[in-house]
C-alpha cells in the first residue's frame, strides 16, 4: 500500500479522523517550539520512521501497534509473527502492578542492622510523611505503600543502608513522584538512622512492576516451504538454550526482544533508556546474564514462549502528554491504562524474539533482511524513486547489496533506456 492508503486503513480500524492521522506524515509531528520546552539547548527536531505493526491479538483484543524505529525488518517481523499467533488465540499477558521503587542510601551508621530495624519501627510514620507530597496520587488510590530496608555490607566505603520506598504510581511512569518522596524523607531518615543520606532516587530495576507475556503455537502453524514445523520449533528452542548458556549470545537474543519493545516505548513518549536498563538488569538478577524469554515444547508438541520483563511505562505526564505524536500513538493503540500498555509492549517483545529465532534457526537472518536492507542501500546510492524497485530486485537476485552495485545497476538500466 501507499502511505496514504495505510493511513486510510488505520483510520477505518481505529475510527480516528483521517485528518488527525495525516498529522503523522505532515512533517510537523513535533514543532521546534514544543521541543524547546521539553529539553535544553534545542536547535531542531530529529524525525524517525513511524510504522504500524498489525495483526496483534492480546488477551482477546486486537491492536494496531505504533512503532518508531530506524531498523529495517522490525515492523514486518513483528507483524508476521503476530499473524501466525492469531490462529492459536494470540498472546496472553499479565501485569504485577505499577509499583515503583525509590531508593534512599545511608552511610556512616555504626549499627546498620539496628538502624534497619529502627526504620521499620517508623514505617507508618514515613509512609504518611511521603504521602503528604502527592495528595492527587493518594486520592486516586496510589501513593507510598511499603518500605523495605537492606544492608549492603561489602561496599568500598563500608556498610550502606538501602531503604526502598515502594510507591504505587498508577498510570504514570512515576519517576518524578517517587524521586520527590525520597528527597522529602531524607532528613527524617537521617534522624532515625543517625547516618548521612547520600543518594535518593528511583531504581530502574523495577522488579515490582513486571509484565509477562505467553504464546502457544501449534507446530504445523510454523511450517515453511523449506522447513517442517518440527524443525522450526526445535530450532527456536535450541537457539534459546544456546542463549541461556552463552552471555554473548544472550545479549543479542535480548537485543532482539528490545527491537520490539523500544519502538513502542519511543512512540508513546516513554523513557526507553529506563526500560533498557531495567530489562538488562533483570536479565542478570540470578548473578548470570540470561535471556529474558524462555522457549519450550509442551506435551502436545506446541511451541510455548514466555517473556517476563520490568515495564515502567505510563500514559500520563512527561512526553506522553507534551509530544503530539505520543498522544496520537496512545489513541491508535486504544489503551486506557499503563498496565494495558505494558502488556501490549511485552507481547510485541515476545513476537519480535520469536521472529528473530525463527529466522536464525532456519534460513538465516540475512535472507529475510536483504530486501529491506537493499532499499536503504538504494536510497544511499540516490537511485531515482521510479527505479528503486528494479534495482533492489536485482541486488537481491544477485545477492550483492552494496552502494556501488546499486549505482552500477542504475547506470545499466539508464543505458537500456
Amino acid at each position: 500500500m501507499s502511505v496514504s492508503d495505510r493511513l486510510d486503513v488505520v483510520a477505518k480500524l481505529t475510527e480516528i479522523d483521517r485528518s488527525e492521522l495525516g498529522f503523522v506524515c505532515s512533517g510537523e509531528g513535533l514543532k521546534v517550539d514544543t521541543a524547546d520546552r521539553m529539553i535544553e539547548n534545542v536547535v531542531g527536531t530529529f524525525p524517525l520512521p513511524f510504522g504500524i505493526a498489525a495483526n496483534f491479538t492480546v488477551n482477546g483484543k486486537d491492536y494496531l501497534v505504533p512503532m518508531v524505529v530506524e531498523e529495517p525488518s522490525v515492523v514486518a517481523a513483528a507483524s508476521y509473527m503476530a499473524k501466525i499467533t492469531r490462529a492459536s488465540g494470540g498472546f496472553q499477558t499479565s501485569y504485577s502492578g505499577s509499583l515503583m521503587i525509590s531508593q534512599i542510601h545511608v552511610t556512616g551508621v555504626n549499627d546498620p542492622y539496628g538502624a534497619r530495624l529502627n526504620v521499620y519501627q517508623h514505617r507508618d510514620e514515613l509512609l504518611a510523611e511521603a504521602n503528604k507530597y502527592d495528595q492527587t496520587l493518594v486520592s486516586l488510590g496510589g501513593g507510598a505503600k511499603d518500605i523495605d530496608v537492606r544492608v549492603l555490607e561489602d561496599t568500598q566505603s563500608g556498610s550502606v543502608i538501602a531503604i526502598h520506598l515502594i510507591v504505587n504510581v498508577l498510570d504514570a511512569m512515576g519517576a518524578n513522584a517517587v524521586n520527590t518522596m525520597a528527597e522529602r524523607l531524607a532528613p527524617r531518615i537521617e534522624q532515625i538512622t543517625q547516618g548521612k543520606v547520600i543518594l535518593r532516587i528511583l531504581s530502574n530495576l523495577a522488579d515490582r512492576r513486571v509484565a509477562r507475556a505467553r504464546v502457544s503455537i501449534p507446530m504445523k502453524n510454523l511450517e515453511t516451504n523449506e522447513f517442517s514445523g518440527e524443525e522450526v520449533v526445535r530450532g527456536i528452542v535450541r537457539a534459546y538454550q544456546i542463549a541461556d548458556a552463552d552471555p554473548y549470545r544472550a545479549a543479542t537474543h535480548n537485543k532482539g526482544i528490545m527491537n520490539g519493545i523500544d519502538p513502542i516505548v519511543v512512540a508513546t513518549g516513554n523513557d526507553w533508556r529506563a526500560i533498557e536498563a531495567g530489562a538488562h538488569a533483570y536479565a542478570a538478577r540470578t548473578g548470570r546474564y540470561r535471556p529474558l524469554t524462555t522457549w519450550e515444547i509442551n506435551n502436545a508438541g506446541d511451541l510455548v514462549g514466555t517473556l517476563e520483563v520490568p515495564m515502567a511505562v505510563g500514559i500520563v505526564g512527561g512526553a506522553t502528554k507534551t509530544h503530539p505524536l505520543a498522544r496520537l500513538s496512545l489513541k491508535i493503540l486504544g489503551i486506557n491504562s499503563a498496565d494495558e500498555l505494558a502488556q501490549v509492549i511485552t507481547a510485541v517483545g515476545l513476537a519480535q524474539n520469536m521472529a528473530a529465532l525463527r529466522v536464525l534457526s532456519t534460513e538465516g537472518v540475512q535472507r529475510g533482511h536483504m530486501e529491506l536492507h537493499a532499499r536503504n542501500i538504494a536510497v544511499q546510492a540516490e537511485i531515482p524513486t521510479n527505479a528503486v524497485d528494479w534495482v533492489v530486485a536485482e541486488m537481491v537476485r544477485l545477492k550483492d547489496v552494496r552502494v556501488d552495485k546499486a549505482k552500477e545497476l542504475w547506470n545499466k538500466l539508464s543505458l537500456q533506456r
